[in-house]
């Protein structure tokens, strides 16, 4: 018997432990090279762990919820127990080691039916839709995307009942790797009482709860507001929306001209770009911006780096690469480390204004909301203009309300006239 060690990749520095999600394989089930057997939650994301070798999952060390730490055993593979896979150790005629359980400390190792196939189509819907199935209509138990679809309708249980209700709570969906409980207090879920559902918080959410408390707490946090025309930059973005398409491939979306419009401001009032470090102001003389992104999981802030040194087309790319990977769970650790300044989009989700916390260890942070038409006076006359409402929080102990106020009103200067980016005046 050859025994192979599956262990837990090797964490960032700023992660201590991490905490394992579900197992993807059985005790006994054969498994091949590089098939993902679990995934791995940090504070900051989510990691695959595949198998270092093909064979049989002889023993799963750690359980569903356990905490780990870099380079900890959490299983072991024996890559001659092919047949075991196969066989029952009860079945065996020859009593031979390879078809009884591998270790004496795991009895679990014998094989049990291993999970029914779920078709691609299928898999993706329940990723999409936090319905979870354990078996389907299709040959042998698959689950097609006519099962997802009709637990879905029936509010989340499939043939098997696998979502259905526990102590007469509504179902709790789990998309697929992202325990996050989709829970639905609805009319269509025909409560009965007064029902509570209590679930423990991500390490992600537990991290983000961390960090704004640290925020509130030690940053003397202030908000600025403005207000921007945004017809300027919708007539551009009409006029060449199309061509920048055809030409790099990504749509020209707004997010870059605020990228742009924030990078214009921190050059003029570096203060903006600055943290705190003791009793020592730190400049940077980079521009890594922040970018709040929602994923399955929660907030994630993943950095543009040198965003000075990039095009349009370069942030709307990277962008839309972030939100892949955010709502995937793919995001690195590295891709989520350091930043000099950040920006919240809540628009996305129809806010209309907000007051941004700050992402320590920056000093500020600029929200973003949504466009709409309102009633504004230019010359003397009311008229009608696409109007968004930004907001600037900022640490009042290094930044006075003079850099904040005028910093913000460059960035409402050159969203207003975009061609100002292009020209850097």
């Amino acid at each position: 018997m050859a025994i192979v060690d599956v262990k837990v990749p090797q964490l960032s520095e700023s992660v201590a432990e991490a905490t394992l999600l579900q197992w993807k394989k059985k005790s006994g089930e054969p498994i091949a090279a590089d098939e993902i057997l679990i995934e791995i939650e940090t504070d900051k994301v989510v990691l695959e762990v595949p198998a270092p070798s093909s064979g049989v999952l002889a023993e799963i060390v750690k359980s569903d919820g356990g905490t780990v730490v870099s380079g900890e055993v959490i299983a072991r593979i024996d890559t001659e127990g092919k047949a075991a896979a196969a066989v029952p150790a009860k079945a065996s005629a020859s009593g031979s080691p390879a078809a009884a359980a591998p270790t004496p400390a795991a009895p679990s190792a014998v094989v049990r039916p291993g999970a029914p196939i779920t078709m691609p189509s299928a898999a993706k819907l329940m990723a999409e839709t936090g319905v979870s199935l354990s078996q389907g209509t299709g040959k042998d138990g698959r689950i097609t995307k006519a099962d997802v679809m009709a637990a879905q309708k029936s509010g989340g249980s499939g043939p098997s009942g696998a979502a259905g209700q526990s102590s007469g709570l509504p179902a709790v969906a789990v998309s697929a790797g992202l325990p996050q409980p989709a829970i639905s207090f609805g009319p269509e879920a025909q409560l009965e009482g007064r029902p509570e559902q209590r679930v423990p918080m991500s390490r992600l959410r537990a991290r983000i709860a961390e960090r704004l408390l640290q925020s509130q707490a030690t940053n003397a946090i202030l908000t600025t507001f403005n207000e921007v025309n945004m017809a300027p930059l919708m007539a551009m973005r009409k006029q060449y929306g199309e061509r920048f398409e055809k030409e790099h491939g990504v749509k020209l979306g707004f997010m870059s001209f605020f990228v742009k419009a924030a990078v214009a401001a921190l050059k003029k009032y570096p203060v903006l770009n600055a943290s705190v470090d003791g009793n020592d102001i730190v400049y940077h003389g980079y521009f890594d911006i922040g970018i709040a992104v929602g994923s399955p999981r929660g907030l994630v802030v993943p950095i543009l780096r040198n965003v000075d040194q990039m095009t349009f087309a370069d942030i709307e790319k990277k962008i839309s690469e972030f939100g892949i990977k955010a709502r995937d769970g793919k995001i690195s650790i590295e891709e989520l480390t350091g930043g000099t300044f950040s920006i919240s989009n809540g628009g996305v989700f129809g806010s209309m204004l907000s007051t941004p916390i700050i992402n320590p260890p920056q000093s500020a942070i600029l929200g973003i909301h949504a466009t709409k038409d309102r009633a504004v006076v230019e010359n003397g006359q009311i008229v009608v203009r696409p109007m968004n409402y930004l907001a600037m929080s900022y640490d009042h102990r290094i930044i006075d309300g003079r850099e904040a106020v005028l910093g913000l009103v460059t960035m409402k200067e050159a969203l207003e006239d975009p061609s100002r980016l292009l020209l850097e005046v």
